[in-house]
């Protein structure tokens, strides 16, 4: 689709010679790719969803499924999906997707520029007809994100509206490990989580790291701490540090569970772990009228 008159426009208008550059997919999508001396990157506008950060001399640090989908309207597998307005089902029995809406939805490039730290691109998403028929009318996000020898992503949020806005949201990270059984995240020690595998109950995290031996889906709740996934196998340390966040979430899908997803390989689960930067359950946002809050993720690898 190279003569994709989007794609056309959006290089005439945001390229950058040397370092972005957009394309267009076959099946409509529409991504800027990033090379650098410093890293590779991708994100999509779909789902302002960043599937790619490669810095100088490492190995990819996102993990992405050999089966995602990358059509429009479906949510991509791996990466880092933007979980926005709601996380995991929508309360109430209301209708929506999975994680919200902001996920599956095309955004708007506002700008991309290039800096000491990397290469920055800006993507807005406002709301819309299908917002609206979901109740959202009154929201703005904007997704900065980053790609240089770190990972930095702000996802931020305006209230527009005349009353509070409550809302959960996730920057949904997976990360690429050699081998989940012997890999660990630490930073979490000592935390309360709901176990979303046990009937959400709410369980202690003892003093020790995080190791995954099944299905697991945590919601360590109220903790801004940084956390270290440690890959014993490719003798390398991934730090996802945050701000802006009370939450952080663990999740691996297990064996039963991934036979049970189309876009995901049956033996994937086994190299990847999400630790995902997170307001969600009892730390959603309740933002005040004209207020803004910013949600960051910054990750680098040792």
């Amino acid at each position: 689709m190279a003569n994709d008159p989007r794609v056309e426009e959006l290089n005439k208008n945001f390229g950058i010679p040397e370092a972005l550059k957009f394309e267009g997919e076959p099946g409509g999508l529409i991504r800027a790719v990033i090379s650098t001396p410093e890293a590779e990157g991708t994100v999509y506008l779909q789902g302002a969803h960043v599937t790619e950060w490669t810095p100088a001399g490492q190995k990819p640090v996102l993990f992405m499924s050999s089966k995602s989908l990358f059509t429009p309207g479906k949510a991509i597998r791996g990466g880092v999906p933007v979980i926005f307005p709601w996380f995991g089902g929508r309360e109430g029995g209301k209708p929506g997707p999975a994680h919200g809406f902001a996920r599956s939805m095309e955004w708007q490039v506002e700008s991309t520029a290039t800096g000491s730290n990397g290469v920055t691109v800006v993507l807005v998403l406002e709301p819309n007809d299908a917002t609206r028929a979901l109740g959202f009318d009154s929201f703005g996000l904007r997704f900065r994100v980053t790609f240089g020898a770190a990972l930095t992503m702000d996802l931020q949020t305006h209230n527009e509206s005349s009353g509070d806005f409550i809302f959960e949201e996730a920057l949904h990270t997976y990360l690429s490990i050699a081998d989940i059984h012997q890999a660990s995240v630490t930073g979490l020690e000592g935390t309360t989580f709901i176990d979303k595998t046990d009937g959400f109950k709410k369980k202690a995290q003892g003093n020790e790291p995080v190791t995954v031996a099944k299905e697991t889906d945590q919601v360590h709740l109220n903790t801004g701490a940084e956390c270290v996934v440690h890959d014993s196998v490719w003798g390398r340390t991934i730090i996802v540090d945050k701000s802006g966040s009370n939450s952080t979430v663990v999740w691996n899908p297990w064996v039963e569970k991934t036979k049970g997803m189309s876009d995901m390989g049956p033996e994937e689960w086994r190299v990847m772990i999400c630790v995902e930067t997170a307001n969600a359950s009892d730390n959603a946002v309740r933002l005040a009228p004209g207020a803004s809050h910013t949600l960051r993720a910054m990750i680098r690898v040792e």
